[in-house]
């Protein structure tokens, strides 16, 4: 077992440059040599840490022969799949007499050690578990445990929201107690990754898994628990990271195709039909993606280029399908491309890693999946059949729009947008809006100043001549002394009392007022503006509105915005929620031919002292009638230019 044309250094330098695409787990190049001996040294070692923080080490000795194993995918058994967010599992029966009972929730972490040339032993961690089942002999304990991604399985509200491809995984993590592998930078650089997404209430989507696996669609890999316990996204790639021999393998099988895709079917649930994309030349398989809520309601542009873009994704994808039980590394990881070597291999082939099972002190075994390009041409590539897509608007039923902001943001002194709820009904009727907001305030200190007053007490004292400086007191001395040369007492104060007045200031936390304002279908609600005055620290507002009028067949937009005077405040992602309800709701109303377009700038610094207040224009399309032959469009609203508090308006 080998490299095959690039070192460590330069494999993970194409990695980090890939944006996603997958790489094994970084080692040493010592550890690269060890592990391709024909004999090696290792050993296990892990930790059991329970819900109440107690800690259990085991180690080699501790685990039953052959009873240890670890399993891992990111695909079924028959193709290559994307947005997939499968669970590794960990099996392991351990001579121990610990408590079975302590153990719900509890934490298995576990950790190979190989021996390297020099004597040192080199650790790689194999993955965080959760105990999900622990079962006790008169000896032993079982235990069956799966990673962080079984997390992801709870509840989903069906919250209607927008935002990017991160904003939905930071969304999901934050929900779910899972941190992020990626930074935003890195998600926003793949091709989909900053484009503004839309979950829709009218969607199959159960939990937050379900969430995860539409935006790893859009991105065009798939998703899975590292080694450190974070949710990481990984591609497929086109250069292989090692290449196996044929003495590294006890046994292998492959293909005698070559899985290639070349086509992506996408369903459009506005239109009821599957939307086809392919390359130049058509000739491998096509990517079924189903009904994907993020790729509706999008213009045909837009559709197109997301499509597009997952298409060159799956472009690189030409992989032999293969299984083989070889004497293993266990740096590998899952959507690895790999070359084999010697025996039935093709050189000139590479192969990717969809499975790999993992036994404790044995051996190593990788699959790779893939379907037969030719066996797929005689299939149909748009795939036509969507019973189940229709719109069913049932009279009289009540139904709901759910909103949830999937990026946090912060409101000072201008107005910011944070609920937009879109809805349609079948009849003319009513609905009731309700939401909630907590926020994290943060106000402008006051000064305050006050006068202390008080009384003060002089006491009461006794003037001798010296002190008094006055010739022509009687003494008893010619200097002024008395008796035994001491001063001369002369006279007597008596105690009095001063009336003093001091300044006294200081700061103490101020109030910020939340001002809130409802825009219906583009007009503000003038009756009815909700305000709050709060201290420092977090808030919680209920907000409620009952939506008169509402016309059936027509898109509704119902928009909340938020200002702050006299402080600051930070609303969390995931701390605004919101919802419409009302009878005949319908989630895919046609579009009514409203364009808003939106544009603001902070605060313009000018050289020689200047400050010009920062400027925001909104401008509104509307067509009046979508049905009609003659069309009228208007402009709605003004265009302001506050360059040094100055508005113009046009019409």
């Amino acid at each position: 077992m080998r490299f095959h044309e690039e070192t460590l250094a330069e494999m993970q330098v194409s990695f980090l440059r890939g944006k996603g695409r997958c790489a094994m787990y970084p080692v040493s190049d010592a550890f690269l040599q060890a592990v391709q001996e024909n004999t090696r040294t290792y050993y296990w070692t892990g930790r059991i840490t329970t819900a109440a923080g107690i800690v259990h080490e085991f180690g080699y000795t501790d685990i039953v022969k052959g009873s240890g194993y670890i399993s891992r995918q990111c695909c079924g058994s028959t193709e290559i799949e994307l947005g997939t967010v499968y669970s590794a599992e960990l099996g392991i029966t351990l001579f121990t007499q610990i408590d079975r009972y302590t153990l719900e929730n509890a934490k298995v972490e576990l950790s190979y050690h190989l021996l390297l040339p020099d004597g040192t032993y080199e650790e790689v961690p194999m993955g965080i578990f959760e105990v999900s089942e622990a079962n006790r002999t008169v000896r032993c304990l079982e235990l069956k445990a799966y990673d962080y991604m079984l997390r992801f399985e709870k509840d989903f509200n069906g919250f209607e929201t927008v935002g990017k491809a991160y904003d939905f995984m930071e969304l999901c993590g934050k929900a779910c107690s899972v941190e992020l592998a990626q930074e935003r930078e890195e998600i926003e650089t793949m091709p989909n990754g900053s484009v503004y997404l839309s979950i829709y209430t009218d969607n199959d989507i159960e939990t937050y898994r379900d969430v995860l696996y539409y935006v790893g669609q859009v991105l065009g890999g798939f998703f899975c628990i590292n080694r450190a316990g974070q949710l990481e996204l990984r591609k497929y790639g086109g250069n292989p990271v090692m290449e196996f021999g044929n003495k590294h393998r006890f046994s292998s099988s492959f293909s005698d195709f070559i899985t290639r895709y070349t086509a992506v079917s996408s369903t459009n649930k506005k239109t009821e039909m599957a939307e086809y994309y392919a390359l130049e030349v058509d000739d491998g398989l096509t990517m079924n993606l189903g009904v994907n809520p993020l790729l509706q309601f999008g213009v045909d542009e837009t559709r197109r280029q997301l499509c597009t873009n997952i298409l060159n994704d799956l472009s690189v994808i030409n992989y032999v399908p293969f299984d083989s039980e070889t004497i293993g590394n266990l740096a590998l990881d899952l959507g690895d491309v790999l070359r084999f070597s010697g025996g039935q291999a093709d050189e000139g082939q590479i192969s990717a890693v969809t499975s790999m099972q993992i036994w404790i002190g044995g051996r190593h075994t990788l699959k790779g999946v893939g379907k037969n390009p030719r066996l797929a041409q005689a299939k149909s590539k748009n795939d036509k059949n969507i019973s189940g897509l229709l719109n069913q608007i049932e009279a009289g039923k009540i139904g709901i729009h759910t909103f949830t902001n999937a990026s946090a943001f912060t409101v000072a002194e201008t107005d910011v947008k944070i609920i937009s709820i879109e809805f349609a009904t079948s009849e003319d009727n009513h609905a009731q809006f309700f939401g909630q907001v907590v926020v994290d305030v943060s106000a402008d200190a006051v000064e305050r100043t006050a006068y202390a007053k008080g009384n003060v007490a002089v006491p009461a004292a006794a003037v001798y001549a010296a002190d008094a400086g006055n010739s022509d007191a009687d003494v008893s001395g010619e200097d002024g002394s008395g008796e035994n040369g001491s001063p001369a007492q002369i006279g007597t104060t008596e105690e009095q009392t001063v009336s003093v007045e001091l300044p006294v200031i200081w700061q103490e936390d101020g109030q910020a007022a939340a001002h809130f304002t409802f825009e219906f279908n583009d007009s503000v609600v003038e009756i009815h503006q909700p305000e709050e005055t709060w201290h420092s620290g977090k808030h919680t507002i209920l907000l409620y509105y009952p939506i008169e009028n509402v016309v059936a067949d027509y898109t509704n937009t119902f928009n909340v915005y938020m200002r702050m005077s006299g402080g600051t405040g930070a609303v969390d992602t995931g701390s605004c929620v919101a919802s419409i309800s009302g009878q005949s709701m319908g989630a895919g109303a046609a579009w009514d031919g409203t364009i808003t377009i939106e544009e603001s700038t902070g605060r313009i610094p000018v050289m020689g002292g200047l400050d010009v207040c920062g400027f925001g224009a909104a401008v509104g399309f509307e067509i009046d009638e979508t049905v009609k032959r003659q069309m009228e469009d208007t402009v709605s609203g003004r265009i302001a230019f506050g360059g040094f508090a100055m508005p113009i308006e046009t019409e």
